[in-house]
């Protein structure tokens, strides 16, 4: 043990019989603590928020949804699927669908609806992961809708809807068609967005319904890496041509992933103030300290103590306070995180926040981070008082008191 650590700890026991001098230590280690726990609480509040989107507009969605110019309907689609796996490396999977928007009615009621035919065997999309009634259709006639569709309709498992589809575009001669579906499943993402309007159904069923014919309206995409994204719907664009049109998940809500990102950016930044703040209360108290041991800084030097080591003292005092603060900072932030993940304290309206619940994603590196600029911040912190301390003359001190 050398005699910079052994000395600095006992002149932090030994203001724990100073009552002034225990409270403004008590005040700088919950300032380091809070300050610690509040950026990784919003480092993890952020990346969860970021994860939540991506993961459930992807589940929704895809990572690249080719449709036609001006909805046109896109024919011999299966040669074009086959066209793009050998041609475009880095697609996983491709299913084609029929989708537009229509007019679906229960026995009470009549509201708006977007519904999507998809093959029941080729589908990628992860909306079966959510149903919370019935099951996810698997042959004809079949729908899935979204819970609070569900509650508008005020229908339930086995009911029978009508679905009408909506004349479009050029397509002024085009007679509404009316289809009637059994009402199978009910999900429920916790995004408003797609639970209010969204509907599934089996994909000859929409293209009947829709008079395509053997046609679709487009195809999900989904690619195994989300880095080469826009790569590769450049790629599919300039491979399938007129009138494909290829557009990512982040230029289709393109607005949701820029105010994410803001987010990231300016939070962190804010909220490091109170750390800052917290290392101000820690150069207050180390001055203090300075003050209160100026006798023994004196009688330190008489004996031969150098400044290097007075300076080796201080700062020890100084970063002793700085782990415990950080340490407890990091503890507070992973239970509070805890808390939130197991029993979803905090709700949020997800017509809002596109969830029901204020998402946590727990990572090593908000840890490991936010750890290292809070040490940082306090070792530079100790650099005042500790350099104050050296500079103390003993003659001056032993004669003025």
């Amino acid at each position: 043990m050398s005699v910079s650590w052994f000395i600095a700890k006992r002149y932090l026991k030994a203001h724990r019989r100073k009552g002034f001098l225990s409270f403004i230590t008590i005040i700088a280690i919950l300032g380091v603590m809070l300050g610690t726990a509040a950026l990784i609480i919003t480092l993890s509040v952020l990346d969860g928020f970021e994860h939540e989107i991506k993961s459930k507009v992807v589940e929704f969605t895809s990572h690249i949804e080719v449709q036609g110019y001006q909805n046109l309907p896109l024919r011999d689609y299966r040669q074009s699927i086959e066209k793009i796996k050998k041609e475009i490396p880095g697609i996983t999977m491709i299913a084609p669908f029929a989708a537009r928007e229509g007019m679906i009615r229960s026995r009470e009621t009549v509201d708006g609806v977007f519904l999507k035919g998809i093959d029941t065997h080729d589908n990628i999309l992860f909306s079966r992961n959510h149903i919370v009634a019935g099951t996810f259709i698997d042959s004809a006639s079949q729908i899935v809708i979204g819970k609070k569709l569900a509650v508008r309709l005020n229908v339930q498992i086995g009911d029978k809807l009508v679905v009408f589809a909506l004349p479009r575009g050029t397509m002024q001669g085009f007679q509404p068609k009316a289809m009637q579906f059994r009402l199978v499943g009910i999900y429920e993402s916790g995004m408003a967005e797609f639970d209010d309007i969204y509907a599934y159904t089996n994909l000859s069923d929409a293209q009947r319904l829709f008079q395509l014919d053997n046609a679709v309206t487009g195809y999900d995409v989904m690619v195994s890496d989300l880095n080469h994204v826009d790569d590769i719907a450049e790629s599919i664009q300039d491979t399938l041509g007129y009138p494909h049109y290829a557009r990512t998940v982040f230029q289709t809500y393109r607005n949701l992933f820029s105010w994410v990102e803001l987010q990231k950016k300016l939070s962190p930044l804010l909220l490091s103030l109170i750390i800052l703040v917290a290392t101000v209360n820690i150069i207050g108290t180390m001055l203090m300290f300075v003050l209160e041991k100026a006798k023994a800084i004196a009688i330190l030097k008489s004996l031969g103590a150098g400044p290097k080591l007075i300076r080796k003292i201080f700062a020890m005092e100084g970063l002793i306070i700085g782990v415990i603060g950080i340490l407890l900072g990091n503890i507070l932030a992973y239970v509070l995180c805890w808390v939130q993940m197991t029993f979803n304290v905090l709700s949020l309206p997800s017509d809002i926040y596109y969830m029901s619940s204020v998402p946590i994603l727990l990572q090593v590196q908000n840890f490991i981070g936010v750890t290292i600029v809070a040490f940082v911040l306090c070792f530079f912190a100790t650099l005042i008082p500790a350099r104050a301390a050296a500079r103390l003359h003993p003659i001056t001190i032993f004669r003025f008191g």
